[in-house]
């Protein structure tokens, strides 16, 4: 499924989800924009707050959605781009460091690799490991604060990582899940930061953002300033836990608790209508139930407040409270909650926009990816394209240049071999007219 070209290459998102398995087939456009091919979905039975629990509900929910996104796609899905979340998620910074041989040479991304890889040795805690290792800035000879220091001298180089942790049953799980589906995993990705790359734009990045994923079992929170990210957290909490506060509130089964929350709740209890109820049919035999729309509102807006208060609390543990000219960019099925927005704004006092995956989006077959539930799927395939980290597509380009530069180099120059079977024609038909007796003063050699 994959070529070079990447207009030709073929990408798979896997986003196995609380609520929903969901399977995105995309490839960019002769306009550098993704094109959706492909989308398949089926219930999530076997995940509970972002983690796989029961394996063979998961490979089946796994199977099904691939074999829809293949006959949407009309292709033969092997391999996959998958998310990972769940509360086992952790963040943490370390620095690293390599000695390099000359000060006379210049810093080349062999060097940024060297250090990077270095890091993936770094001991962890019994029970985790490694997914993500990412650049914050460099010190070059004791130099801070350098964004990018290929093409720069120097001897000591040094960085601060910001450096993913999962558990490693956590991991296992999934490989398992994803082996059993007879499907092989290409890239492994912190599903924030997939979801970064769909919904959010370069200067939100560069000026300084929040990205929030509210899923159906956890609310993955991913904080960039610089272009850089700076900050990850998973918070245990989603919309799923709503849905259950309606359903212990109102005294309705999960599945109505399930549909009034999206088709009547709001998160501002203010915004809703005292005089207005909904009937909700009752159990075989009972009446029909009345539940008020503001009554409705007050739960849901109790249990939203608590989780963008954790939300807010992870924004000032980072340090960056204060430099996010960006605000908060809210993105996942919670963002399309009524008044969500407004309730952000309200708690954090930071701009608020609802985060829908269709930056990087051209025409597609399947327009339905544009809604906010599908940015982590969006994000998936788009992370099987590009980098990220920027500076890494920069690297590829150098190294893509010098190996250009050394072919060129290493071609013997060789004499054109028709340009030297004319000349030997030429001299051929002279020296014939000589011997002949025409003898003509132009002959040239």
């Amino acid at each position: 499924m994959q070529k070079e070209n990447n207009s030709d290459k073929l990408v798979v998102g896997l986003d196995i989800g609380t609520t929903k398995i969901c399977v995105i087939v995309g490839r960019m456009n002769e306009h550098n924009k993704l094109e959706i091919l492909g989308l398949g979905k089926s219930a999530s039975e076997g995940v509970i707050r972002g983690m796989v629990m029961n394996i063979n509900s998961t490979v089946d929910a796994i199977t099904k959605a691939i074999k829809e996104a293949e006959l949407q796609a009309g292709v033969d899905i092997k391999v996959v781009n998958v998310g990972i979340a769940g509360q086992h998620i952790k963040s943490s910074v370390h620095r690293g460091s390599i000695m390099r041989m000359s000060n006379d040479d210049e810093i080349s991304p062999a060097d940024i690799d060297r250090l990077t890889n270095d890091m993936y040795k770094t001991v962890m805690p019994n029970g985790n490991d490694i997914i993500h290792v990412m650049p914050q800035l460099y010190i070059l000879d004791y130099q801070e604060g350098i964004k990018d220091p290929v093409g720069m001298s120097g001897v000591r180089l040094e960085a601060d990582f910001h450096v993913i942790t999962a558990q490693s049953d956590a991991i296992n799980k999934i490989n398992k899940c994803i082996m059993k589906a007879g499907l092989e995993i290409d890239k492994l990705i912190l599903e924030p930061i997939a979801s970064s790359l769909s919904v959010l734009s370069e200067e939100e990045k560069e000026a300084g953002v929040v990205l929030v994923d509210i899923g159906g079992g956890t609310t993955d929170v991913a904080i960039f300033h610089d272009n850089i990210i700076r900050h990850t957290a998973v918070i245990p909490f989603g919309g799923n836990v709503v849905t259950n506060d309606i359903h212990q509130g109102c005294s309705v089964m999960l599945r109505d608790a399930e549909l009034l929350k999206t088709k009547f709740g709001k998160a501002l209890a203010n915004e809703a209508n005292q005089n207005e109820s909904v009937s909700i049919s009752g159990l075989r035999g009972r009446p029909p139930k009345e539940i008020s729309t503001i009554n409705l509102a007050h739960i849901i807006q109790a249990r939203m407040e608590e989780i963008i208060e954790m939300v807010f609390a992870e924004i000032v543990s980072s340090g960056y409270e204060g430099k996010l000219a960006g605000g908060i960019v809210v993105t996942g099925g919670g963002a399309q909650l009524q008044n969500i927005k407004q309730l952000f704004e309200l708690i954090t006092g930071m701009d608020v926009r609802i985060g829908y995956p269709n930056e990087h989006l051209g025409k597609s077959k399947v327009e339905v990816v544009k809604s906010p539930m599908y940015a982590t799927g969006v994000g998936l395939v788009l992370s099987g394209i590009t980098s990220i980290d920027d500076r890494d597509n920069k690297y590829l380009e150098i190294n893509r240049m010098n190996e250009l530069r050394n072919d060129k180099k290493a071609e013997p120059v060789k004499k054109s071999p028709k340009t030297f079977d004319l000349s030997m024609n030429k001299f051929s038909d002279k020296l014939k007219g000589f011997l002949a007796g025409d003898i003509d003063d132009s002959l040239e050699y």
